[in-house]
């Protein structure tokens, strides 16, 4: 049955088609990375944006109610570039779609439109030939076709046909694309979430690998007897719709109800969105708080696990965090990192918080709106130390109102490490603090090893499969068989000799003997140099080079 008018039941199968495909082939969007390196997370992230916007959906909606749930959804999960460029392309389409109970075609072309505006808006320096253009073209295009006579599903072949056209475009505009024959990942991903949601119009169940985070475990019910000791208490969660004959909603105050959760309870994840409130929380008496709640209202859901017997225990994320109680000071720091070593290190340099994430863990903005409210602060400084995690950094800031959040644009651990080891609050002047931040992190070099996960030819070194790669921002200098050689090499061909400190931070593949066998030779190569060695243990690099 052709579709001329979209309804949010139909809006909300589209979602979820959309990411079930993707889901699908989300592998193969992955490995059309453009370096020869494990960092392809393209399709995880697109996957985990629109997997959490599907999540939210119910059946049963108005066009613009489905779409704004989706909407938030999708913000709160939006991880990597891609995520949250994907993120702002369906806030737009929410915006478009505001106050609408259904709309035709007309009406959802122009909120496609709104898509675009938003997703551009997000992007300070907008590169085509990404899933930017690829989503434009396709949309123009779509609009384009519109007649008396077209359907969604019409609109969708357009859509689909021009998206898989544009994508075909993106090495021509991208020199990275084409010199490493692939086309655009995150457009790929765009294509593969159109073909659900076509799917999904024309009434094709898609089977992929998207499951809800509240799917039900199996419990081992034979983990408690008669002779059983109960001291582990109930995992007790619920979503509770405040009731206004039983409270004043405007009024109603979370944080007396964590204070008393803390009281009776422990594990405690809760969080209000409007009149919702959602509650995670482990202890002996769940009938106490669930009475306690209800004068407030009435639940929507309800689960209460012995967690003896419990298989697994479901969670929900965190979208509330209670007040902290740590001492007010004037700048809060916030820098992402994966390794204990490079943690740690962070850590060391007054950091007060530190985000789990880094190339191929994109952190979601909601990791970042935890650790910002962690921190009692007037200004809090971020360093993402990554280029496709700034704009993540950047969205959470917006949302963040608690705070003066600014978002340094570090690319590299090397970055961070130097713009955090050098940070010079004296001036009391937020913007020169920023501006100084700048010119120390536009001194820095940063170069990494890892090992190679293919065959190609980049920037005149012909790379082997399984070679260890010297490299620094998007250029290869080095293909060597081992990694103590690709370092060493690598630093000759930055000319770390004009340096005056070498901090090299070693992986967690990297051995003791490794370790000290490259501090030698460096020490030995660069003697007017300070060698500094940090066990990093971070995956995929198996040495990173800051040259300062």
């Amino acid at each position: 049955m052709e579709t001329i008018i979209l309804d949010g039941a139909m809006y909300a199968k589209m979602i979820k088609a959309g990411a079930e495909n993707l889901s699908k082939n989300r592998e193969i969007v992955n490995d059309l990375n453009v370096f020869p390196i494990p960092d392809g997370d393209t399709g995880d992230n697109m996957f985990m944006t629109i997997g959490s916007g599907a999540d939210s959906v119910g059946d049963a909606a108005t066009l613009s109610k489905t779409a704004a749930v989706a909407s938030k959804g999708m913000l709160l999960g939006a991880r990597g570039n891609s995520g949250v460029i994907l993120s702002r392309i369906f806030a737009g389409i929410s915006r478009g779609l505001d106050g609408v109970d259904t709309a035709d075609l007309s009406k959802f072309g122009q909120a496609l439109i709104s898509g675009k505006d938003e997703a551009y808006g997000a992007v300070p320096v907008p590169v085509e030939g990404t899933i930017l253009t690829v989503y434009r073209e396709a949309v123009e295009y779509a609009n384009s076709k519109v007649s008396s006579g077209s359907t969604f599903q019409s609109y969708f072949c357009d859509l689909i046909d021009e998206t898989r056209a544009s994508l075909d475009r993106t090495p021509e505009l991208l020199a990275v694309l084409k010199e490493s024959g692939v086309v655009d990942s995150g457009g790929a991903g765009l294509l593969y979430i159109f073909e659900g949601m076509k799917m999904a119009l024309d009434g094709i169940e898609v089977s992929g690998e998207h499951h809800s985070s509240s799917e039900a475990k199996k419990a081992d019910l034979s983990k408690f007897d008669e002779n059983s000791v109960f001291d582990l208490g109930y995992c007790t969660e619920f979503i509770l719709q405040l009731q206004s004959a039983k409270t004043d909603i405007s009024s109603f105050d979370m944080d007396a109800l964590i204070s008393y959760l803390d009281g009776v309870g422990n594990s405690i994840v809760a969080f209000r969105d409007g009149s919702i409130v959602k509650v995670h929380v482990h202890t002996m008496h769940p009938g106490d708080v669930l009475s306690h709640v209800q004068q407030y209202g009435e639940f929507l859901t309800l689960k209460i696990e012995n967690m003896t017997v419990q298989h697994n225990e479901t969670t929900i994320e965190n979208r509330y965090t209670p007040k902290k109680t740590k001492p007010h000071k004037t700048y809060g720091i916030v820098t992402v990192a994966a390794g204990d070593g490079i943690k740690d290190t962070f850590s060391a340099l007054g950091c007060d918080a530190v985000v789990d994430g880094g190339q191929s863990m994109n952190p979601s903005a909601e990791a970042f709106l935890s650790a910002f409210s962690e921190i009692n602060a007037d200004t809090i400084l971020v360093f993402p130390n990554n280029g496709n995690i700034i704009m993540t950094a950047r969205q959470a800031a917006e949302m963040y109102d608690e705070a003066d959040v600014r978002v340094i644009g570090t690319k590299s651990i090397g970055e961070g490490y130097a713009a955090i080891s050098q940070l010079d609050t004296s001036s009391g002047d937020v913007d020169q603090i920023v501006e100084e931040l700048g010119e120390v992190i536009s001194s820095v070099v940063t170069a990494h090893v890892s090992r190679a996960s293919r065959d190609t030819e980049k920037d005149g070194v012909t790379v082997i499969k399984d070679d260890f790669i010297g490299f620094a921002g998007d250029t290869i200098y080095v293909d060597e068989k081992t990694r103590n050689d690709a370092l060493v090499n690598l630093s000759e061909k930055l000319g770390a000799g004009n340096y005056d400190i070498i901090l090299v931070i070693c992986g967690k593949d990297t051995s003791e003997s490794e370790s000290a066998d490259v501090y030698n030779r460096l020490s030995q190569k660069y003697r007017l140099a300070d060698v500094i060695m940090i066990d990093g243990g971070q995956p995929i690099y198996d040495y990173m080079m800051i040259l300062e």
